[in-house]
């Protein structure tokens, strides 16, 4: 018999979804971003998420720092009276997502896992690998390629944002949700701004509605807080009866 080893082991004979040389080749990144969207997006729906209260910050500070206890505060209380503790049939509601690896995020992920429930880190693949924490829920720890991606995951179920002091990376994402909501792409959700005097500092928006750049209207967009049962009432107040009856009730108390 004629010898086919040639063939056999021609990168064309590769069956396509096991050739990574093919799946990661220029031709096919569309493939590639669509993957990373179904594969988060299918945990997401067997764990039964229906909506996250998201948390951005730096990565930088380290426990004991005051926004590193503050942002595991915040996400204990949102944990314990948002929803994230219920919802066997109906879902799991006000989840804690961030960014998945150090300083607030993990503080945020660890004050969700200090209450008992159920954590998202979305981590990114960065030149220097940003590693998981270890308060994120292990099958609802994903990392991704595309920056776009993860926020797009980070963005479609937030039902608030809350964020605090942060670099580069946090108003990136800051300005991300803003934009969608501005533009009508995404559904108002409560934004709030932790620790007023770092924010108040850093960026002067009111300067954007002066020039004409924004509208008044859009300042609006978010708020301020200085503590987390502040940032946690301003996240009721402003999702108003979207937010569930449990939560607003023990606010109130």
């Amino acid at each position: 018999m004629p010898d086919n080893s040639a063939q056999k082991n021609s990168p064309s004979y590769r069956i396509a979804a096991l050739d990574q040389d093919f799946l990661l080749g220029d031709t096919m990144r569309g493939a590639r971003f669509m993957l990373e969207y179904q594969k988060a997006e299918d945990a997401l729906r067997a764990r039964g998420i229906v909506s996250t209260v998201v948390v951005f910050g730096s990565a930088r500070v380290r426990e004991g720092n005051p926004w590193y206890e503050a942002a595991r505060s915040f996400a204990r209380i949102a944990s314990e009276r948002g929803g994230a503790l219920d919802g066997k049939d109906g879902g799991k509601r006000h989840v804690i997502a961030t960014g998945g690896g150090p300083g607030i995020m993990e503080a945020a992920n660890r004050g969700a896992a200090e209450a008992g429930a159920v954590t998202i880190g979305f981590n990114i693949t960065l030149p220097h690998e940003q590693e998981p924490n270890a308060y994120s829920t292990p099958d609802l720890t994903f990392r991704f390629h595309y920056f776009a991606m993860r926020k797009m995951h980070l963005a479609m179920r937030a039902a608030a944002l809350v964020v605090f002091p942060g670099g580069f990376g946090t108003l990136d994402e800051l300005f991300e949700i803003m934009t969608l909501v501005q533009t009508g792409k995404m559904s108002p959700v409560p934004i709030v701004l932790y620790d007023s005097a770092y924010w108040q500092g850093l960026i002067n928006l009111e300067r954007m509605a002066e020039a004409g750049f924004i509208r008044p209207e859009d300042l609006k967009l978010f708020c301020y807080a200085d503590s987390p049962e502040d940032a946690y009432r301003r996240i009721v107040d402003g999702a108003g009866e979207s937010w569930t009856p449990k939560a607003v009730d023990k606010v109130q108390t």
